[in-house]
């Protein structure tokens, strides 16, 4: 009888060893997902071409900026049209994936111009929720962003 269950219970530990691997390794995906995600973000600040982030944005996005305005998904995109960088890098960009929700943190470093055409030389650190839609596709559905004062 004792032999039985250290079987049974060797047999359900080895099947909870694999499904947490299996476990770890769809959520390393999708890690790695979210960071490229994120990496075409930062292409399309460095190329001053905010087209590429569109399709990152939900339609119901919200951006708090680090001066505390908050913009829809249109009003995003147009003030990243008249945002100019010389300048843009992430820094420590870290994704924690929580089901179908992920949170992408990480600092950046920005020159240039802002949407007014006033100089633009920030630190900020960011927060991005990312939401997987029903359709499978991965998008940002809230920025906000800090200045880093150091």
């Amino acid at each position: 009888m004792k032999a039985t269950r250290g079987l049974c219970l060797l047999g359900l530990l080895s099947l909870f060893s694999v499904a947490s691997v299996q476990a770890q390794q769809a959520t390393g995906g999708t890690e790695k997902a979210i960071a490229a995600l994120e990496n075409q973000w930062l292409k399309s600040q460095q190329t001053n071409n905010p087209d590429l982030t569109a399709p990152l944005l939900a339609d119901k996005y919200v951006y708090t900026s680090a001066e505390g305005k908050v913009l829809n998904k249109a009003q995003t995109l147009a003030d990243s049209k008249a945002t100019k960088y010389t300048f843009a890098d992430y820094e420590n960009v870290q994704v924690t994936v929580f089901g179908d929700t992920a949170i992408a943190i990480g600092g950046g470093k920005f020159k240039g111009t802002d949407s007014s055409g006033k100089p633009l030389d920030t630190h900020e650190r960011f927060t991005d929720t990312w939401v997987k839609m029903p359709d499978g596709k991965w998008q940002c559905v809230a920025t906000h962003a800090s200045v880093i004062n150091m």
